[in-house]
């Protein structure tokens, strides 16, 4: 195959025409490198095939004869002279590794209509391919293409980009656009390249797959940082060498994401010293205006080059300029007013501004009631700059002049309102649609009248694609009042846009949009769903589904718009509205819809029902939204069941809904009190704390990063700010919510720009030791911090420097500091066991050192008033204290049993909160001293720092375990002597059946047998194990013992020989805490920390069965029955259950006389399924859910549903039956136990009415 090619580019004809066929020659080029990477794989993966015992010899010469053909074809194609359309197949040896699920910005791709013409733009595309195909190896990676609205940076852009994908090249585009501002597109751009990448290449394709099956949050995090870390500069590592060729990313229009904080994350990336190492065949070129934080983020940077389209000389833009006109205006109907003089009077009038050339020709080409062409032609040659515009603004007015009656204005600046103020483009017909919403008749117009003559400056006029204006700079002279004048649009007020989205949902919103049959699929299962989504949900419901909301933010509160939000947040439509969002795709949207309402609603007294039901619904799209957004039908069948009994939103919706599963134990009344679970931390959470307005959460931890959270959604906010060599030991925000400043074990304090997540100037240096704790004034003028080097010191916020001496007279470290509520003074809490008063001016003690504590001071804070101060220890006290007389007040009662590690009041000083190392966080009455509620339980290691919001209903909480977790405030609602002879802890000790003899097992590996009497070691200990042992019993007769270990095998030992019986068992994945003999001495049970129990054969060691994971938790202990036939398991979940081996054994003897691989599915009639301790709540109709079920294991036969580690039940072929909460999950009651003992109490389902496959729909009430 090589050879042919070799001797086929060797040909003098071939050499000759290498300039006219130069495409065929790059997809000859792809061609070769795919079969490369073909050849690499297979070498690779040949031995994989082997150990899979696959013959792929016919597979992989169909592959090698698939290339041969495509270059037998792309080389004939040469010789004819032809360009025909070859595909070129990329065949992936590895199966398709899926990335379904990963965040893509669709539509923001390559887009061929924007290429340059043939001829034109020669000389900056020959430097960008020059610059692309540099082979040195300080070549710089970026180029920064820019130059004023205008200039044509998009076309040369996508120029680029289709040169990439022409030549089969690896690359990428991503585009950014004024109109697409709410898909928030900054958001996604790494995953989008990504994708990009890897549907490109196979071999970035498995390094992305590997980097995601580690972390499937990666698919949808919106942290550009961990983008650019693991999905970007991860993979490329792992190919680097690898990949053939150039790979580019193209990202256009950067200046169009939206406001600074948009670029905000991109840009300290693209400017970082990784970027300037990125593999030396990697290039970004990036396109956009000279923007102020875009050239500040790029000075200096030597890994960018920049182009700046402003400076091509004018006599090349004019060159180019004159071929496109002389394209635009070539045509039969034109060639007898517009001619070569024409054309070079356009040309020159342009001044090298490619829109106003494109715009001109369109104004002169179209054909306008009452003017002729030759009159477009002179009235575009008569504008002049100047006077206050630039001559493109002049062109837009002379356009909208000859557009627009001035009668019309009117109408005019109430369509360009809706189609700039909509946030996704709409076609004519959806804006049309839409405007029959409109609250005032005289609107109810077709629009067709206003736009039918600005085709010149829109898309979408003549055609059914989605209007918007063809160019930015349209949208700027529009919204410039300076600019544009009487044909000014204001963006700020969008009251008809709301009410008709309003409108529109209250009309169409209904139940099964879609019609799905079936609940047992996941929306991506579901045939032919985008053909219903196009079928039933009209553009126009789209639209209103996903941004009513955004609208309403802008709209100033009104109550006819108030009522019209009731009768949906208050209803079953607001069910039909979260059914439309699943299906579309657009679930992420739904929590901020309701953000954005709730605000809007807030202190109307009217509408505090209404309000009162946003906020449910937001709790509920936070408890259910993972199930609902994987399967529409769910919302209804696996979310309303499980709503707390006493909130308004069950009041209000349950009775319109039947045939649901019944919680007839373990459910719950009340939202619980942890809303959120912060997750991002690679280590502890030192320290949290709110942003004044309660949107934000800080928090900075050992992993040395500080990092922003949203916390109504619980996501994090950008990329981690890293800066930190060590670990962060405080956090907090300035008053305005503007700064962050941190201290960490690095001895700085570093202060934060909040909104672009950048370090403002230098750290703030001169502490010789950690710093542990740091404050701002609530003047935002001065920080204060504490250090181990037992000082305090104040710092001036606006210029980085110390103020002053430091403040001494601790004698141990500072753990913590504050400041007064006046700035005044500051307090601080030390090892020392003291609490310490200063006077920030003086930089003086004020009084005494307060007494009392017995151990170091953890956390010390004012109260809201000033007058007094709280402190937390580490001897378990909480003390309150007098300010102004110094003198103690009064000490908490002792609650926690650890540690008192950090303190706050609340706003208005009535409640205090404390967070303690025994893993809990407690609500006091700051006046009476009583604890208020139970203790706040979930964090599962110490809390090191709490903190509540500014409206006081809300705490949050950091921790050792990695978490930050917010809590609901008002709703805290909780539920003889040794034998010395081992050298490590004696886990587990048994008697002999005769009572003579002592088996234990040790931390120390082994396992030995003792005289009981004489309490002296019989024999050698039996080694075998390579971990520790948790567990030993003897057999019934005594000539067996068994042990489990954490090596995660069970042994057998012979008991008089000390000596192992045969292999180990194997088969558990987790430690093997517990083993016990069955009465008769046949069988062994195990109990594993992988929550299983397996039932194993003594003689053959062989397993016979895997009892179904009931457990949630690790099992500690197992046991039988005198009678054999029952086992209890006890488990680190809280619960003991029972378990009915003889059905198991029926089923397995069964099995195993029927001498077929299969199981019989029939043998024992239809499996009951059953998830309560009363047999009639059993599943109703579930022959339905086992249709065709053959299963292929014993294991499948004793348990065809149960409950996956997702939370989703599954019956046979992954069919979803339902999604059970995690706060449900323990304990659970299966239907495999016969009993089950809780702690408390155990979840249990009645299943005997519930509706569900094809007859789900059924749920809803019928009206009359």
């Amino acid at each position: 195959m090589i050879r042919g090619v070799y001797e086929f580019l060797a040909e003098e004809d071939t050499i000759n025409n290498i300039d006219s066929m130069k495409d065929t020659l790059a997809k000859i080029a792809g061609v070769i490198c795919n079969a490369v990477q073909f050849i690499k794989d297979y070498s690779k993966t040949k031995s994989f095939w082997k150990r899979t015992e696959k013959n792929i010899g016919s597979k992989t010469q169909a592959f090698i004869d698939g290339y041969t053909m495509t270059l037998n074809d792309l080389m004939q194609q040469y010789r004819d002279r032809t360009a025909r359309d070859t595909q070129i197949n990329v065949y992936h040896i590895l199966e398709d590794l899926n990335l379904e699920g990963m965040a893509y910005a669709a539509g923001a791709g390559l887009d061929t209509s924007k290429i340059c013409l043939d001829g034109t733009r020669t000389e900056i595309l020959r430097r960008i391919i020059d610059w692309i195909t540099d082979p040195r190896p300080n070549a710089p990676r970026i180029m920064w293409l820019q130059g004023q609205a205008g200039r044509g940076k998009s076309v040369i852009a996508h120029t680029i980009a289709a040169w990439i994908k022409d030549t089969g090249g690896l690359g990428s585009c991503f585009c950014f656009a004024r109109d697409r501002l709410s898909e928030h597109r900054e958001e996604k751009i790494l995953t989008t390249i990504a994708r990009d990448l890897a549907d490109r290449d196979p071999s970035f394709r498995r390094a992305l797959a590997d980097v995601v099956s580690k972390d499937y949050s990666l698919k949808t995090t919106r942290d550009v940082s961990q983008q650019w870390q693991r999905l970007l500069l991860k993979p490329l590592s792992r190919v680097n060498g690898v990949i053939v060729g150039n790979v580019v990313m193209v990202i256009d229009a950067l200046d169009e994401s939206g406001p600074e904080t948009s670029r905000s994350r991109i840009l300290p990336l693209l400017a970082s010293q990784e970027a300037a190492h990125l593999p030396p065949n990697f290039r970004i070129l990036l396109t956009s205006r000279l923007l102020p934080d875009i050239e500040e983020a790029f000075t200096g940077c030597q890994h960018l080059t920049v182009t700046c389209l402003d400076e091509v000389p004018l006599e090349t833009a004019e060159h180019d300029i004159h071929l496109f006109v002389s394209n635009e205006l070539r045509h039969p109907h034109l060639e007898d007013v517009i001619g070569p003089k024409e054309i070079d009077q356009i040309t020159q009038k342009s001044g090298g501004l490619f829109e106003w050339a494109r715009v001109a020709c369109e104004f002169i080409k179209r054909k306008r009631a009452g003017q002729t062409l030759r009159e477009r032609f002179e009235d575009v040659m008569a504008l002049r700059s100047g006077e206050g515009g630039t001559l493109l603004d002049k062109t837009y007015t002379t356009i909208l002049q000859t557009a627009i009656p001035p009668a019309s204005l009117a109408r005019f600046r109430s369509v360009m309102g809706q189609i700039l103020t909509t946030l996704i483009p709409l076609p004519m017909s959806a804006l049309q649609l839409m405007r029959k919403y409109f609250p005032n008749e005289e609107d109810h117009y077709d629009i067709a009248v206003i736009l039918e003559f600005m085709a010149p400056v829109l898309a979408g006029v003549n055609d059914s694609s989605p209007v918007r204006p063809l160019h930015a700079s349209f949208y700027d002279f529009l919204t410039s009042q300076s600019r544009s004048r009487d044909y000014f649009i204001s963006t700020s007020e969008q009251y008809d846009l709301s009410w008709a989205s309003l409108r529109i949902l209250c009309n169409d919103l209904q139940f099964n949009i879609c019609r799905l049959e079936s609940s047992y699929f996941s929306n991506s299962e579901v045939l032919g769903l985008q053909e219903r989504i196009n079928k039933y949900i009209t553009p126009q419901l789209s639209y209103s589904c996903q941004f009513w909301a955004q609208h309403l933010q802008k709209t100033t509160f009104d109550p006819v718009l108030a009522e019209l939000v009731r009768s949906i947040v208050g209803s079953e439509r607001i069910l039909f509205w979260l059914e439309i969002l699943s299906v579309i795709g657009e679930f992420r949207r739904a929590v901020d819809t309701l953000i954005y309402t709730a605000s809007w609603l807030l202190d109307q007294p009217s509408f505090e029902d209404a309000l009162g039901m946003v906020q449910d619904e937001i709790k509920f799209i936070m408890n259910f939204g993972g199930a609902i957004s994987h399967s529409a039908p769910h919302l209804y069948i696996s979310a309303l069941p499980f709503i707390p009994s006493d909130t308004r939103l069950a009041k209000v919706l349950m009775p319109m809904f039947s045939g649901l599963v019944g919680v007839t134990s373990g459910g719950l009344r009340e939202w619980m009190a942890a809303q959120l679970s912060l997750e991002g931390h690679a280590a502890a959470v030192y320290s949290v704390a709110f942003s004044p307005d309660g949107k934000r959460i800080v928090s900075g931890s050992c992993d040395k990063t500080v990092r922003v959270w949203d916390a109504e959604r619980g996501v994090q906010v950008g990329s981690p700010l890293q800066g930190h060599t060590d670990w962060v030991l405080s956090v907090t925000f300035s008053c305005g919510g503007k700064k962050i400043v941190s201290g960490s074990k690095d001895k700085t304090v570093r202060v934060w720009d909040a909104e672009r997540g950048v370090q403002i100037s230098s750290p703030l240096q001169g502490h010789v030791g950690w710093v542990g704790s740091v404050a701002v004034s609530p003047d935002g003028m001065k920080i204060v911090s504490g250090s181990d080097d037992e000082t305090v010191r104040i710092w001036d916020a606006e210029r980085g420097v110390q103020i002053g001496s430091p403040l001494q007279g601790h004698t141990d470290w500072v753990k913590s500091v504050a400041f007064s509520p006046d700035g005044k003074r500051i307090v601080s809490g030390s090892k020392d066991k003291t609490v310490r008063v200063w006077d920030t001016e003086r930089g003086m003690q004020i009084g005494s050192p307060l007494h009392g504590h017995t151990g170091l001071v953890h956390s010390v804070t004012f109260s809201s008033d000033g007058k007094r101060i709280v402190s937390g220890s580490e001897d378990k006290t909480t003390r309150f204290w007098d300010t102004e007389e110094g003198v103690q007040l009064f000490c908490l009662p002792q609650g926690h049993s650890g540690p008192v590690s950090t303190v706050a009041f609340s706003p208005d000083g009535q409640r205090i909160v404390l967070g303690s190392k025994d893993n809990t966080v407690r609500i006091w009455d700051s006046k009476s001293g009583v604890e208020i509620g139970c203790p706040l339980l979930g964090h599962t290691h110490g809390v090191l720092s709490v903190a509540f919001s500014p409206d006081g209903e809300r705490i949050v909480s950091g921790s050792a375990d990695k978490t930050v977790r917010v809590w609901d405030v008002e709703r805290s609602l909780q539920i003889g002597s040794s034998v010395h002879r081992h050298v490590g802890w004696v886990e587990s000790v048994a008697f002999s059946p005769d009572g003579r003899r002592i088996v234990s097992g040790s931390s120390d590996k082994t396992v030995r047998i003792w005289d009981a009497e004489r309490g002296m070691q019989i024999g050698c200990p039996l080694e075998g194990h390579t971990n520790w042992i948790k567990s030993v019993a003897f057999s019934p007769d005594g000539k067996m013992i068994i042990s489990g270990s954490d090596d995660k095998t069970v042994r057998v030992w012979d008991a008089e020989k000390s000596a192992q019986i045969g292999s180990p068992l194997q088969g558990h994945t987790g430690w093997v805490h517990s083993v016990v003999f069955s009465p008769d001495g046949k069988r062994i049970v195990s109990g594993s920390s992988d929550k299983t129990m397996r039932v194993w054969d003594t003689e053959s060691h062989e397993q016979l069965y895997c009892l179904p994971q009931s457990h949630t938790g690790p099992l500690s202990t197992v046991a039988f029955s005198l009678d054999g036939t029952r086992i209890a398991s006890g488990s680190y979940d809280s619960t003991i259950r029972t378990w009915n081996t003889q059905k198991y054994e029926d089923i397995i003897t069964h099995h195993q006389n029927s001498k077929t691989p299969a199981c019989n599915a029939n043998a024992f009639g239809t499996p009951q399924i059953c998830f309560s301790s009363v047999l009639s709540h059993a599943l109703h109709d579930s022959e339905q859910l086992l249709d065709g079920f053959q299963p292929q294991h014993v294991e499948e036969l004793i348990e065809p549903v149960k409950l996956h580690p997702d939370g989703w039940m599954r019956g046979p072929e992954g069919r979803l039956l339902l999604w059970l909460p995690p706060t449900f999950w323990r304990p659970f009651y299966s239907s495999c136990n016969v009993a089950v003992i809780p702690k408390d109490c155990c979840t249990e389902l009645d299943m005997s009415h519930m509706v569900h496959g094809d007859k789900w729909h059924r749920c809803l009430k019928t009206v009359g």
